[in-house]
């Protein structure tokens, strides 16, 4: 096994649309050093495992929903010795496996570096402002009201500008690509998130480590970013749980 180059990948779902789920892994199985997808089955019942096909496919049916970071975690042992670089993948992409490559290298050349994310896209092609600075409590309440915007926006880099690589503060988790090593001494996710949060959370715990995160523009996905909680007032609730959870834990100034 060439350390440079193997990776592995990990996407939980819940009730998924098979079809679409098929795209992801497809994509994933086409680069030539993917050896294996994980598939967290958080549904009801395993409806989808007679419907997704591939020789590289491990699929695991929770029994019931654990969340986004409890999901990505149970296949933590599994890592173990298997791959050098670790995806992680929400099912609502899309995405080139030729991006694979270059976000490998940036891994690969830079010993600090514990994770790397590409530009994202809305199905329109218009930018998704994805690397983000460490949330405040205002910040986050202006974005639910949709008010006071130029304070968001700066939270987002756009003063900045996003067109080359940087170190922000953290990146949105719709796709991020680990160090497998790294990704397992941080012990992945804090699970004490059931769904938000959690990719900011990794990325301060990536700070503490004394290692970095690269936004990388140079390679782009496709994000439907379905915004679940700004439609279902279940995950509202969720959401505002884990911004409580975050602040308590981190403390409430932002840095």
């Amino acid at each position: 096994m060439s350390k440079e180059k193997y990776i592995t990948a990990s996407i939980v779902v819940y009730k998924e649309h098979p079809a679409e789920l098929q795209k992801i892994i497809d994509t994933f199985l086409e680069y030539p050093f993917s050896i294996k997808i994980y598939i967290i089955d958080n549904s009801p019942s395993p409806v989808i495992k007679e419907k997704i096909e591939g020789d590289g496919i491990y699929y695991l049916f929770t029994g019931h929903n654990l969340g986004f970071g409890r999901g990505h975690n149970s296949i933590l042992d599994h890592l173990k010795q298997q791959s050098h670089y670790h995806l992680i993948l929400n099912p609502d992409i899309s995405f080139s496996s030729e991006i694979l490559k270059e976000l490998t290298n940036q891994l690969q050349k830079d010993k600090q570096l514990s994770m790397v994310a590409p530009k994202v896209l809305y199905p329109s092609g218009k930018l998704q402002y994805t690397a983000r600075k460490f949330p405040t409590v205002y910040e986050l309440f202006f974005r639910f009201l949709g008010i006071f915007k130029s304070y968001t926006h700066k939270k987002e880099y756009r003063n900045q500008g996003t067109l080359s690589p940087f170190s922000p503060d953290f990146v949105q988790g719709c796709f991020m690509l680990f160090k497998t090593k790294d990704f397992l001494d941080l012990k992945g996710f804090d699970e004490r998130y059931f769904m938000y949060m959690e990719d900011a959370d990794i990325c301060k715990k990536i700070d503490l480590s004394g290692k970095r995160k690269l936004y990388y523009p140079a390679t782009e996905i496709i994000h439907t970013h379905r915004k679940g909680s700004s439609k279902e007032l279940r995950l509202f609730f969720i959401h505002i749980s884990s911004i409580i959870k975050y602040f308590r834990k981190w403390g409430f100034n932002g840095s």
